[in-house]
C-alpha cells in the first residue's frame, strides 16, 4: 500500500508508512488522548466496536474514514475485537511533540493476536490461552503449543488427520498457525493464521530454539526424533518473538507430550463429556 502522496498531511504520510508494513491487522495509531484508526481500519472498527465513524482530511478526492478510541479505556475495545479474532497493533507517540518540527515520531511497541495476550483483562480465566503451529507433510503432522503467559511450551506428532483433529479439540487453542499454502479443515471455524512456509524450515527452527533455550543441542528435551515437531515449534517461537518484541526468559524449555500418556479421546467423546464447557452453558 503506498498513499504517501503530496496531498497528504506530514502526518498521515506518517500513518501510511507505519501501516504499510501491517497490511492485514487494525493499526491503533495514538494522537494524544486518543488511539485513531483511519481508512477500512476505520470501517471495520466502527462496525465491530460500535463507535462513530467520521472522516480526516481526504485521500483522491475522497475523505479519509476514521474511528477512534479514548487511550485510558482501550481495554475493552481491544478485548471486544479480540474475542472476535482480529489482530491489533498498537502505535505509540515516543517522540516529545514540544521538541518535534514535523509529526510526533511514533513506532508499534505492541502487536496483540489472540494467541498472543498476556495481559488479564485480555484472557479467560477458564481455560488455557493456547497459541499452536501446526507443520505437516503428507498426512503428518507436527504440533506445537503454548501459554505464553505461563511459558509452558508442548510439542508432539500426529500420524493422521484424525489424531491431529482429535488433538486440536483437546487443545483448544485461541489461534492456529500454518503454511499459507495449506489451511486445514477444521480451522476454518478457528481463528487460523497462514505464516509463509518458510517459518516452517526445520534448519531455522533448530537454531531458533537453540538460541531461545541457550543450548546446543536439543538432545535433553528428547524431541530430536520429531522433526515435523520441531519445525512447529520453530515456526511458534518465530511469531511470538515477532509479536512480542522484547526478551522471553520464561520460554525456557519444551515438553514432548506422547499419545500413550493418558486416554486419548475422540472430538464427539469430549463434547459429550462436556470437558471444555457445559453443553447447557
Amino acid at each position: 500500500m503506498s498513499k504517501e502522496q503530496p496531498q497528504h498531511t506530514p502526518m498521515m504520510q506518517q500513518y501510511f508508512r507505519i501501516k504499510a508494513e501491517y497490511p492485514d491487522i487494525l493499526l491503533f495509531y495514538r494522537m494524544g488522548d486518543f488511539y485513531e484508526l483511519f481508512m477500512d481500519d476505520a470501517k471495520k472498527a466502527a462496525a465491530l466496536l460500535d463507535i462513530t465513524l467520521t472522516a480526516r482530511g481526504s485521500s483522491a478526492g475522497d475523505p479519509i474514514p476514521m474511528a477512534g478510541v479514548p487511550y485510558h479505556a482501550v481495554e475493552q475495545y481491544l478485548a471486544k475485537l479480540l474475542k472476535v479474532g482480529e489482530s491489533v497493533a498498537i502505535c505509540e507517540q515516543i517522540g516529545d511533540p514540544a521538541k518535534s518540527k514535523g509529526p510526533v515520531e511514533r513506532k508499534i511497541t505492541r502487536l496483540l493476536t489472540p494467541g498472543t495476550v498476556t495481559d488479564d483483562y485480555l484472557l479467560d480465566d477458564r481455560r488455557d490461552n493456547l497459541l499452536v503451529a501446526i507443520a505437516r507433510t503428507e498426512n503428518h503432522y507436527g504440533i506445537a503449543a503454548i501459554d505464553l503467559s505461563t511459558g509452558r511450551f508442548t510439542v508432539q506428532q500426529a500420524d493422521s488427520d484424525t489424531t491431529l483433529h482429535n488433538e486440536i479439540e483437546r487443545l483448544q487453542p485461541a489461534e492456529i498457525l500454518h503454511d499459507e499454502d495449506w489451511k486445514p479443515a477444521f480451522a476454518r471455524n478457528r481463528i487460523s493464521t497462514p505464516r509463509p512456509q518458510w517459518h516452517f524450515d526445520l534448519d531455522t527452527a533448530k537454531r531458533l530454539l537453540l538460541r531461545q533455550f541457550g543450548v546446543h543441542d536439543l538432545d535433553g528435551f528428547g524431541c530430536n526424533h520429531l522433526p515435523l515437531a520441531i519445525a512447529a515449534a520453530g515456526a511458534l517461537l518465530n511469531y511470538v518473538q515477532e509479536t512480542q518484541r522484547t526478551a522471553l526468559p520464561h520460554i525456557n524449555s519444551l515438553t514432548v507430550e506422547l499419545s500413550d500418556e493418558g486416554i486419548i479421546l475422540d472430538a464427539a467423546s469430549r463434547r459429550n463429556l462436556e470437558l471444555e464447557y457445559s453443553i447447557s452453558g
